[in-house]
């Protein structure tokens, strides 16, 4: 009597290797992409609300923020937000501007170097 032994080829192992190694290499480079573009977007959103704080800041107090904290320190955010890219708060390139003798953030730019996958320059968003 022969025994019949259970379980898989090598040949079979391999080739299931090779279709999983093909799948991967399809959705690699998608998830990437979907990830870069997340951070874009969130970059974008993070500077918005930012700018907004400013804005808020300066229709109160007639003069802008003197840092970026102060506008968590008052209330105006919960919390200065992460640059996505940089995953820092600490990044942010401020535009200071000068009003009435005081000097305080105008405007806010990511300070990231490089640019996103359409060619936009990080610090110019």
């Amino acid at each position: 009597m022969r025994l019949r032994r259970s379980g898989f080829s090598l040949i079979e192992l391999m080739v299931v290797m090779a279709i999983i190694a093909v799948l991967v290499s399809i959705a690699l480079p998608r998830y990437q992409g979907s990830v870069e573009n997340a951070k874009l977007v969130a970059l974008k959103s993070n500077l918005r609300v930012l700018r907004s704080a400013i804005d808020r800041y300066h229709d109160d107090k007639a003069r802008f923020p003197a840092s970026l904290q102060v506008l968590a320190d008052e209330h105006y955010l919960r919390d200065v937000p992460v640059d996505p890219i940089t995953d820092s708060a600490q990044t942010w390139v401020t535009v200071e501007e000068t009003l009435g003798g005081d000097t305080g953030v105008a405007d806010v730019h990511s300070g990231a170097k490089g640019t996103d996958p359409r060619g936009n320059v990080y610090s110019e968003l």
